[in-house]
């Protein structure tokens, strides 16, 4: 990738990163605490809903942009003649070579943010504290397996389909779309995606909120999720769905509409430079 896309690539995904995870994060703080194992209202409730923003607001960026930077590469690298009909699967590989990338930075910060979340009365940096002397750096990246396995099938159902939706909206209209149109088709294709893969996304919870020591805090997603399914069945592996579908579909409309908007903005500026 040329210099110019790699700078619009880290800049605007690191600007959409920060937009989406600051303007959602209350409906986050909702989701975790439906799928905490010490239910909704002894996780807090309603109370300080913005309990854990510190740690999202410094690893946002950064890890926003490093998927970015990682998706539009691989979407360069793997660019050939080739037909088409292999699009799909371009878009995917970028997207999991993102998101296993993106979770280096992700499940640390991730790891705080839901525990401050579940522990309203903790610090941010209380807690970052805890962590470091009694699980070590180890006890930050707890779950990013978990992590790992919950954004690739994620990500597999969410960038083909939409780079698929803005393609077609673009041969209806005759012309590329526009970044709120992007947006709209990101609205669609996360919403999508974060139904089919919200039983991940609680085991990836009840695993970083686990005791330590615990069996679930060993990492094995399979029998976290056994463990929710035996105890709660259908309804608990699906804990959150709806807040989880309106944050990423929110999510999605600011997120991928901001990225398209902010790197087209880029490249032009870049353009105009002698």
């Amino acid at each position: 990738m040329d210099r110019p896309g790699f700078t619009a690539s880290l800049v605007a995904g690191g600007v959409a990163g920060v937009c989406v995870d600051l303007i959602l994060f209350p409906l986050d703080t909702i989701k975790t605490r439906l799928q905490s194992p010490q239910g909704f209202n002894k996780a807090g409730g309603f109370r300080g809903i913005y309990a854990g923003v510190p740690s999202t607001a410094i690893g946002s960026f950064p890890n926003a942009a490093a998927f970015f930077i990682t998706y539009e590469y691989v979407k360069w690298f793997l660019h050939s003649d080739s037909s088409p009909y292999l699009m799909p699967v371009k878009h995917m590989l970028a997207a999991s070579a993102g998101e296993v990338v993106a979770c280096l930075i992700r499940v640390p910060s991730e790891v705080v943010k839901q525990r401050a979340q579940v522990s309203a009365s903790s610090g941010t940096f209380h807690i970052f504290s805890n962590i470091l002397c009694q699980e070590g750096i180890q006890g930050l990246y707890r779950g990013y397996k978990s992590t790992v396995l919950r954004e690739i099938p994620f990500s597999l159902v969410q960038f083909p389909l939409w780079e698929s939706l803005k393609a077609l909206w673009s041969w209806r209209q005759d012309h590329v779309v526009d970044s709120w149109q992007s947006g709209v088709c990101g609205a669609f294709a996360g919403g999508f995606a974060a139904a089919v893969t919200t039983p991940l996304d609680v085991a990836k919870t009840r695993i970083m909120l686990a005791k330590a020591g615990s069996s679930t805090a060993s990492g094995n997603v399979l029998s976290a999720l056994h463990g929710v399914w035996r105890t709660q069945g259908l309804s608990g592996l699906f804990a959150g769905v709806f807040p989880r579908m309106a944050a990423i579909s929110l999510g999605g409309f600011i997120f991928l509409g901001a990225y398209d908007q902010t790197r087209s903005f880029l490249l032009e500026l870049g353009r105009e430079r002698p």
